[in-house]
C-alpha cells in the first residue's frame, strides 16, 4: 500500500476516534494539556511507523498507548524541572503503567463530561469547558451557543482547566449518590453537542450522532424522566436528518421536506421514550420540547401539523424554562395559530435583549413574518441583518434565497 493510502487511513482515523482518544488519554494523563501533546504526538508516531508496520489490528489502542508513553518519556527527560515533575508523579500515582488502562473505555467521553461539570466548577464554567474540551468547539462557537461574548468563555475555560487542576479533579463517573447534582448541567452539554453536528449538517454530523450515544448510556445510568426527555428529543431531530439539506447541500425547512426520508425506527424510539415519561407523570423542559418535536414527527404532511397543540406545550415550556430562543420558537407556531402580527410584536420585543441582538436566527424568524404581512422592504433589511450574523455556509445560501424570492 503506497504512502498516501495510509494517510488517508490515518485522516479517517483521526475523524472518526480523535474526540474519545483525546478523552481517554486526559483520563489516563490527568491533564487536558498533556493529553493535546500526547493526541499530536501519537498521530505522528502513526504516520511514521504505519508504512512500516502496517495498520495495527486496534488502531486506537495503538494510538493511546503511544501517546501516553511519548508523554511519560518526555516528563522523565524533562523531571529536573519541578513543574514537569510534579506531572509525573501525578501519572505514577494513577498507575499509568497498568497495561490494562491502554484500550479505548466505551463512556470516556461521559467521563469527561462528568468531570467538566463537578460542582467545584463555576455554573458558568462547566458547560463552557465541556464544549471546549469535549466537543472541540472554538470558544467563538461556545460564545455563540451561550448568546455571549468569546473573551468572557475563554475566561471561564481558563480558570476551570485551572481548578481540576489545582484539586486533581478525578476523570471519573461520580458515585450514583452524587449523579443528582450533575445531571442539569451534563444534560445541557449533550444536547449543545448535539445541536452542533445539527448546525454543521452534512459536515459535523458526528457530534449529534456522539450526542445521542451518550445519550442511550445516561439514560441507563439515570432512568429519571429528563433524560428520557432529552434522548427522545434528539431522536426526533435526528430521524429527519437525510431531508434537512437538498442535493445542492441547501437548507430545506420542516414543511418543504421530504417525509418519506424521515426515520420511521428513530421516530418510534422517540414516541417510546415519550411514553414512558408521561407514565411517570412528571415532564421537564427536555420532554415539554421532545414532545413538540413528536408533534411534527407524527404529521404525515405539514397541513396535519398540530399547531394548536404545539402552542400550548410552548406556553407550559415558557413557565418551565423561561428563556428568548424559547419565546422565539414559541412566536413561529403563534404565527401559525394566530396569524403573523401578534408573532412579529413578541419578536420586536425580543429584539431589546442585547444577547439576541447577535442571534441570526431572530432577525430571519422577523423577516418571515414581515414578508406574510407584505412589509417587503422590511422583510429584506432583516434578512440583511440574519445574512450578517450567520456562520454555517447552507444557512447563508438559505437566506440569500430568501432575499431572492422577495425581489
Amino acid at each position: 500500500m503506497v504512502d498516501g493510502a495510509y494517510s488517508d487511513q490515518i485522516e479517517a482515523i483521526y475523524r472518526r476516534s480523535a474526540p474519545r482518544i483525546r478523552a481517554t488519554l486526559i483520563r489516563l494523563l490527568g491533564s487536558f494539556d498533556l493529553a493535546d501533546e500526547a493526541l499530536h504526538d501519537a498521530f505522528l508516531a502513526a504516520s511514521q511507523s504505519w508504512v512500516k508496520t502496517g495498520l495495527p489490528k486496534n488502531p486506537e489502542a495503538w494510538l493511546i498507548s503511544a501517546g501516553r508513553f511519548r508523554t511519560i518519556d518526555r516528563l522523565r527527560r524533562r523531571s529536573l524541572d519541578v513543574r514537569y515533575a510534579e506531572d509525573l508523579a501525578h501519572l505514577i500515582a494513577l498507575a499509568v503503567h497498568d497495561e490494562e488502562e491502554v484500550e479505548l473505555i466505551a463512556d470516556d467521553m461521559l467521563r469527561l463530561i462528568f468531570t467538566c461539570c463537578h460542582p467545584a466548577l463555576s455554573p458558568d464554567a462547566r458547560a463552557a469547558i465541556a464544549l471546549r474540551e469535549v466537543c472541540g468547539l472554538t470558544t467563538e462557537e461556545i460564545a455563540r451557543a451561550f448568546l455571549t461574548l468569546p473573551a468572557t468563555i475563554a475566561q471561564r475555560i481558563v480558570r476551570a482547566k485551572g481548578k481540576i487542576r489545582e484539586q486533581r479533579i478525578a476523570y471519573a463517573v461520580p458515585e450514583s449518590t452524587e449523579l443528582e447534582g450533575r445531571r442539569e448541567t451534563v444534560l445541557a452539554v449533550i444536547y449543545l453537542l448535539f445541536n452542533e453536528g445539527h448546525l454543521r449538517a452534512g459536515v459535523s454530523e458526528r457530534l449529534s450522532d456522539e450526542a445521542i450515544r451518550l445519550g442511550r448510556l445516561l439514560v441507563v445510568m439515570m432512568p429519571d424522566p429528563e433524560c428520557h426527555g432529552l434522548l427522545a428529543l434528539m431522536l426526533f431531530q435526528q430521524s429527519r436528518r437525510l431531508s434537512r439539506l437538498n442535493d445542492e447541500g441547501d437548507l430545506v425547512l420542516i414543511k418543504d421536506q421530504d417525509r418519506s426520508l424521515w426515520d420511521r425506527a428513530m421516530i418510534a424510539d422517540g414516541e417510546d421514550l415519550l411514553a414512558r415519561i408521561r407514565t411517570g407523570g412528571e415532564i421537564g423542559s427536555y420532554g415539554l420540547q421532545a414532545a413538540i418535536a413528536g408533534c411534527h414527527a407524527r404529521a404525515q404532511n405539514p397541513a396535519e401539523t398540530d399547531w394548536r397543540q404545539i402552542l400550548s406545550i410552548y406556553d407550559l415550556l415558557m413557565e418551565a424554562s423561561p428563556g428568548p430562543v424559547v419565546a422565539l420558537n414559541r412566536a413561529v407556531a403563534q404565527a401559525e395559530v394566530d396569524g403573523p402580527a401578534p408573532a412579529l410584536a413578541t419578536v420586536e420585543r425580543l429584539m431589546a435583549d442585547p444577547a439576541m441582538q447577535r442571534y441570526a436566527p431572530l432577525y430571519s424568524v422577523r423577516a418571515d413574518l414581515l414578508r406574510r404581512l407584505g412589509r417587503i422592504e422590511d422583510a429584506r433589511q432583516s434578512y440583511c441583518i440574519a445574512l450578517d450574523s450567520s456562520t454555517q455556509p447552507h444557512e447563508f445560501r438559505f437566506l440569500r434565497a430568501k432575499l431572492a424570492d422577495l425581489a
